[in-house]
């Protein structure tokens, strides 16, 4: 009998991963930015979400196609479908909330999607939820109140809608991880942004507007930075595991607030500070409480 061939070992290059990972998390501040300013000169929602999509299938359409049609074919069709409505809800979610919100507290309610995950996780999966899960869920929420409140009313819509995208974005994560048991991370992408294409174009039958070469660029330049974003995301979290590496995506609110800043002239309140260093903070508690055993 031929012996089993040995998988590849798996890389372990934490300072690669994290430079990866802060270059990625600059790709999505500048995504950030171009929405900011497309939706600034009139650009509607749906058409910021149809031209995100869009520029990501034909971003990574050349890979499929030199990857053939095998790697690409699922049995899991329902799944990627509950994927596309999660991910894109949170997307349309998002970008209103960053037409409408200071860059980094729209940024921040993105980034907070962690805190709902466990919870969601264990109502979708029947996954286990530990006390130290509550207890980061407990901090990092506390977090997002305080980023709410001083966008306006606690209660207001435009914070809810952010508060609402972290949860879409949440439900996204752990349909993914329903998935990932026979779906490969390049398949889940690339279905993801066909599907989503073809959804978020339906809007478009009401809500097609005429775009100027300035308009066009932004779209265009935010879904190019998104998918290399993505992409380098992808390669950081192969270089290393996402605990250990994975709070380096926080950097994405700090090149956001320095570019709002210095385009803006938006300077975060104490409160939102606060909520965001809480929401941080939530995203270590599973690394500095894990006991020896654990982190072996």
């Amino acid at each position: 009998m031929r012996p089993a061939t040995p998988l590849p070992a798996r890389q372990h290059r934490p300072g690669r991963g994290a430079a990866l990972l802060a270059l990625s998390a600059l790709f999505f501040a500048l995504m950030g930015v171009c929405i900011r300013e497309a939706t600034t000169l009139g650009v509607g929602n749906e058409m910021v979400v149809f031209f995100r999509n869009a520029v990501g299938v034909l971003f990574f359409l050349p890979l499929a196609l030199t990857r053939g049609v095998a790697p690409l074919r699922t049995s899991r069709p329902w799944g990627h479908l509950k994927r596309t409505f999660c991910g894109l809800a949170a997307m349309y979610c998002y970008f209103y909330a960053l037409a409408h919100l200071p860059l980094t507290d729209a940024m921040l309610f993105s980034y907070a999607a962690p805190v709902f995950t466990p919870l969601i996780a264990w109502w979708w999966l029947k996954e286990p939820l530990t006390r130290r899960m509550l207890l980061a869920t407990a901090v990092g929420f506390s977090g997002v109140l305080l980023v709410a409140k001083p966008s306006g009313a606690l209660v207001s819509t435009i914070a809810m809608v952010g508060v609402l995208s972290s949860v879409m974005a949440a439900c996204a994560f752990v349909s993914i991880r329903e998935m990932s048991n026979t779906e490969p991370a390049f398949r889940i992408v690339f279905y993801f942004a066909l599907f989503s294409t073809l959804v978020s174009a339906v809007p478009l039958l009401w809500a097609w507007q005429a775009l100027d070469r300035h308009q066009l660029l932004l779209l265009l330049a935010a879904g190019l930075v998104a998918s290399c974003g993505q992409l380098t995301m992808s390669q950081a979290y192969s270089c290393a595991p996402p605990g250990l590496i994975g709070p380096v995506a926080y950097l994405a609110i700090v090149f956001a607030g320095i570019i709002a800043w210095l385009r803006w002239n938006e300077v975060p309140s104490g409160a939102s500070l606060l909520g965001a260093g809480l929401v941080f903070a939530a995203s270590l508690i599973p690394l500095l409480c894990r006991s020896p055993r654990t982190a072996a």
